[in-house]
């Protein structure tokens, strides 16, 4: 099971009430590593991790906080949403582009797929479609994006 936690079933969990599923980019290159992303969040004081999932370049998936736990993935709007980026979303110039590779989009598409069946009122959004945020993140239109990609297993 991906998107839980261990093989735990979703359902037997206590669960918050999830409103959003939140996608990301880490905003940087696609070399950066799970390690060099969770430091970072270490040098700037956070307890817990910005996402709950974070994709590797290769579309290994790592569980970074439990879902029934928020992460720091949008201020104001954590207690309510889970947060799946994947590594990357800036070019070589630091301008920001979806550079996903396949491998990242199955694993984006297969996390997409779970959490929709458990949590199926739940809009996916990106991190720049909440009001005030002033990023590019996840350096692509989901809404667009969400109009090309079947959700359903």
């Amino acid at each position: 099971m991906v998107y839980g936690s261990g093989n735990t079933n979703i359902k037997s969990l206590k669960m918050r009430t999830i409103n959003n599923i939140v996608l990301h980019c880490t905003a940087t290159s696609q070399k950066a590593t799970v390690e060099s992303i969770k430091n970072y969040w270490k040098s700037i004081g956070w307890k817990n991790p910005g996402y709950h999932y974070l994709i590797e370049a290769n579309g290994n998936i790592n569980n970074l906080q439990p879902i029934e736990k928020p992460s720091n993935g949008v201020r104001g709007h954590n207690s309510d949403s889970i947060h799946i980026s994947y590594i990357g979303g800036k070019d070589e110039n630091g301008q920001p582009k979806d550079n996903r590779t396949p491998q990242q989009v199955i694993s984006q598409l297969s996390i997409l797929i779970g959490l929709k069946d458990s949590f199926p009122e739940a809009k996916i959004c990106g991190h720049r479609d909440f009001d005030g945020v002033k990023k590019a993140c996840p350096s692509f239109d989901v809404k667009e994006w969400l109009k090309h990609v079947k959700l359903d297993a």
